[in-house]
């Protein structure tokens, strides 16, 4: 009976008003059960009882452990609950739309991040000189891969091998007899291949040289045009020849770059043949469109190898006037037929053409559609030195809307006839002021072409040319042997026997082998001999021993490249030029945003005292050495009013300042930037506009 009159509470205290508790109610299956029983006994008269309705809701409504739904949604709909909820979920929605603006601005401000050709300096090859790896005495594809470890050792990232497509090796190679094949003298298409993804596994790039200018004789198209078959009958440039007291007499006063006439006739076809080189390298016919689909197929097979980019070199050859006119002389009084020196004509006909920029964007095209992959963009350059012509030089560039090389090669500092302060701030500005708007530039102080710095300007300035190099912006190009100050060797131990082409021998001095150690044969080859001499010096200058010395050249090559890299001001800032007379070249390396500057003072002439603070406006009175050609200058503090600078010394100088150069009236005209970027000291990153 008492369980009864509990069970029926429930009940009548709604009838008076009350709050049933829910949270009471057992469940269904056990309530049936019980209400079948009690049916059969007595049903008592039911008792009110008075409850305060207030008292019971505040009872029952407070939050427990295990509420139900019905009693959850009950809360859930109380203005406390719902509005801090609501709160919570329009916090969410406005944080992640923050988080998204902020993404978009940061990717809409930051600057296009520098390519791989832009980031790191390039390591020039001559493959026959740099590793013997099967003691036949030539560099091989082979010896490049055992080495690759000193090109991660110089903080480089970038490789270009010079050619080496088979060939008769006239002209050292580059007349090509089968642009699809690697000459046996440097191995085979599987050396390549395992090359090409050693370099990749280091997290190297390889670029590679194509000649498309010409072939050798020994080519496949020239024997087939020779005999007038098919389509490659004019694949290369004929024409009749007169005949006259036994003598051939060309068509025209063109004269080849190695000097005599550039016609040469073919006892086959009974025709003269064109070409710009060597006899053995007749030039092909770009007028042709299966000549120019024929070099597309080339740069389609290599970079389909693998290979990150391509130098082509010659392209101002690729195209001649057809009316075949005589070429003005330089020296109007001479008689033309003593002309026999590619210098004493005016080249009006047989270089830069009009339609040659054409040929070169297409070949700028073939190379985009391998650039598509994120990561994989090929870089293009184009090996022409044009000298005298810097607006000639600077058209490789292309256009702001059609482009053509990433860089032309520079070879200012190659070039300058003398050495001085004065000189190489010449060959900087030149460059500087001609390169179009966005456009990145180059340096060389090295090349396969020309003397080894040491031998063309001396050796006390083997340092302070590497400084110059790897300080000023843009990319710099290392000719291998010269981050250890290698020599040319004496010309009298190089002879026409080592080429069998007398033109190039001129050349072969630079080509020595590289000097890796202080053994036989500078470690360039374990065989008896090498093909040319190892120099004669190759026990002081080499690899090993450099790499011992904290003072060494190769010590601070490594020290510069690692400036370069881990500064931003030196790898994509400001450079202003300062001061240059006879003997200093004084210029400065800045970022937007950032106070820290550094300040580079190059001698190239003699002993010199230099005020600095009379040249620059606010300039600080005292500054650190950062780097020095002295290593023990190291680390020390200068007074900016009185910088002396000894013969061949650099000094990389670093100070705070609050007013850069680059923002000074007085310098407006001698400041220039590629890739501007400004820096965010409080976010800690670039941003592009200042």
């Amino acid at each position: 009976r008492a369980e009864v009159e509990a069970r029926s509470l429930p009940m009548e205290l709604s009838e008076k008003g009350g709050v049933q508790n829910n949270g009471f109610v057992q469940n269904e299956d056990f309530e049936d059960k019980e209400t079948a029983t009690s049916s059969q006994e007595e049903m008592p008269k039911t008792c009110s009882v008075d409850v305060d309705p207030v008292a019971v809701e505040e009872a029952v409504l407070k939050p427990y452990a295990g509420m139900p739904k019905e009693v959850l949604l009950q809360f859930s709909s109380q203005a406390r609950y719902r509005v801090t909820r609501e709160i919570l979920f329009w916090l969410v929605i406005a944080g992640a739309l923050v988080l998204v603006c902020a993404t978009i601005a940061i990717i809409a401000l930051s600057p296009k991040c520098l390519d791989w050709w832009q980031a790191s300096p390039i390591y020039q090859i001559y493959p026959r000189s740099f590793r013997d790896s099967n003691m036949d005495g030539n560099g091989d594809l082979k010896g490049i891969q055992e080495k690759l470890d000193h090109i991660t050792y110089l903080n480089i990232k970038t490789i270009w091998i010079t050619s080496f497509f088979k060939s008769p090796l006239k002209d050292l190679g580059y007349g090509a007899e089968d642009f699809y094949d690697i000459d046996p003298i440097f191995g085979s298409m599987t050396d390549f291949e395992n090359l090409i993804a050693a370099i990749h596994d280091k997290g190297l790039k390889m670029i590679m040289d194509l000649i498309p200018n010409h072939t050798s004789d020994k080519h496949r198209w020239f024997q087939l045009s020779r005999n007038r078959t098919g389509k490659y009958t004019d694949y290369y440039i004929w024409q009749d020849c007169r005949q006259a007291a036994g003598s051939v007499i060309p068509p025209n006063n063109w004269v080849s770059v190695f000097g005599n006439s550039s016609w040469e006739f073919d006892d086959v076809r009974k025709q003269c043949y064109f070409h710009q080189f060597g006899k053995e390298q007749p030039d092909l016919n770009f007028r042709n469109a299966a000549v120019q689909q024929e070099i597309h197929d080339i740069i389609k097979f290599w970079l389909g190898k693998g290979v990150d980019g391509l130098s082509f070199g010659t392209v101002k050859f690729l195209l001649e006037a057809t009316h075949l006119r005589d070429e003005p002389p330089v020296n109007k009084s001479q008689n033309g037929e003593s002309i026999t020196a590619y210098s004493q004509l005016y080249h009006d006909y047989t270089t830069t053409q009009v339609g040659l920029h054409d040929i070169v964007r297409s070949f700028r095209h073939t190379m985009n559609e391998f650039s598509r992959e994120p990561g994989r963009y090929r870089f293009m350059g184009s090996n022409d030195d044009e000298k005298e012509d810097i607006e000639a030089t600077m058209m490789y560039y292309g256009t702001t809307f059609i482009q053509e090389a990433d860089f032309p090669f520079n070879f200012n500092l190659i070039n300058m006839k003398n050495l001085s302060g004065n000189s190489i701030s010449e060959a900087v500005n030149s460059w500087m002021r001609n390169m179009p708007a966005g456009k990145w530039p180059n340096w060389a102080v090295g090349s396969p072409n020309a003397a080894r710095i040491s031998t063309r300007i001396g050796k006390e300035y083997i340092n302070v040319m590497n400084m110059l190099l790897l300080t000023l912006p843009g990319t710099p190009v290392t000719y291998y042997g010269e981050e250890i100050g290698m020599e040319n060797i004496a010309s009298e131990n190089v002879s026409e026997e080592h080429v069998n082409s007398g033109p190039v021998v001129a050349t072969l001095p630079e080509k020595s082998p590289m000097q890796w150690d202080g053994k036989v044969n500078a470690g360039f080859t374990e065989g008896n001999s090498s093909w040319l001499p190892v120099n004669s010096d190759y026990q002081s200058v080499n690899v090993e021993i450099q790499s011992t010395w904290s003072n060494s050249s190769l010590a601070l090559y490594r020290a510069l490249t690692l400036l370069r890299n881990e500064e931003l001001p030196m790898n994509r800032g400001w450079m202003c030029h300062v001061w240059n007379d006879s003997n200093v070249f004084v210029y400065v390396r800045e970022l937007d945003g950032m106070d820290r500057v550094f300040m580079m003072v190059l001698n190239f002439g003699q002993e010199a005292t230099t005020d600095l603070q009379a040249r620059v406006p606010n300039l600080p009175s005292e500054a650190v050495v950062r780097l020095s050609t002295h290593f023990s200058n190291a680390g020390k503090v200068v007074n900016t009013k009185l910088i002396n600078t000894e013969m061949g010394e650099g000094l990389v100088l670093e100070y705070t300042t609050t007013k850069p150069v680059h923002t000074m009236e007085a310098f407006q005209g001698k400041c220039f930037v590629a890739e501007k970027a400004c820096y965010s000291k409080a976010l800690n990153l670039l941003y592009v506009n200042c």
